[in-house]
């Protein structure tokens, strides 16, 4: 059977730096995946979310995030690069939650201040995403010298990441509608 449901695909912006760029990327995004027939979207900004400090894990699992994900057939993670890797804080709300991701796909939109457009950030991440339980897809979408790729007001400067967003976001979307229909149609053996 068909789920006939919008597919859910937030967005996560995973810094909460004062001043970041890359709220522009996540921006960007929103925007794109909104535009597809049949997709819902977010922008889920985890410098908003009451996650504490002070323990770990499903310890720390906040009920309105955990019910996002629980509804989320694809995740896009926009992941700053800092020094090499992706932002602490950024692991720490994923961690929050376990069995709300398994089975399901996830894309990295990287975002630098440099010419690598968070490549080392997305490498890192991979074996994140791995033992998370969700499946990455094929295609990143790499801002590099975010500060070029947008104006300060966030208007994109750069028509190319139009066409790199939508090959992005088709392989997204397509991996979750295979995903859902798995989880929703096929038994996992124990």
């Amino acid at each position: 059977m068909i789920n006939t449901r919008p597919l859910s695909i937030p967005v996560i912006l995973g810094t909460t730096r004062k001043g970041r760029l890359s709220v522009h990327a996540a921006r960007f995004m929103v925007d794109q995946i909104s535009r597809r027939e049949g997709v819902m979207t977010e922008l889920i900004d985890i410098s908003d979310l009451p996650i504490p400090l002070d323990d770990a894990g499903e310890g720390i699992k906040d009920a309105a995030f955990s019910e996002k994900m629980v509804r989320a057939d694809a995740l896009v993670l926009v992941t700053p690069e800092y020094n090499h890797s992706f932002p602490g804080l950024m692991k720490h709300v994923l961690d929050s939650c376990l069995k709300e991701y398994i089975h399901k796909a996830a894309g990295i939109v990287g975002v630098s201040a440099g010419p690598f457009g968070g490549i080392r950030a997305i490498q890192d991440f991979l074996p994140v995403i791995r033992e998370l339980g969700l499946v990455n897809i094929f295609w990143d979408v790499n801002f590099g010298n975010i500060a070029q790729v947008f104006d300060g007001s966030g208007r994109l400067l750069d028509q190319a990441f139009v066409a790199r967003a939508d090959k992005f976001i088709n392989e997204l979307v397509w991996m979750a509608r295979t995903l859902r229909y798995g989880r929703d149609n096929i038994a996992l053996d124990s």
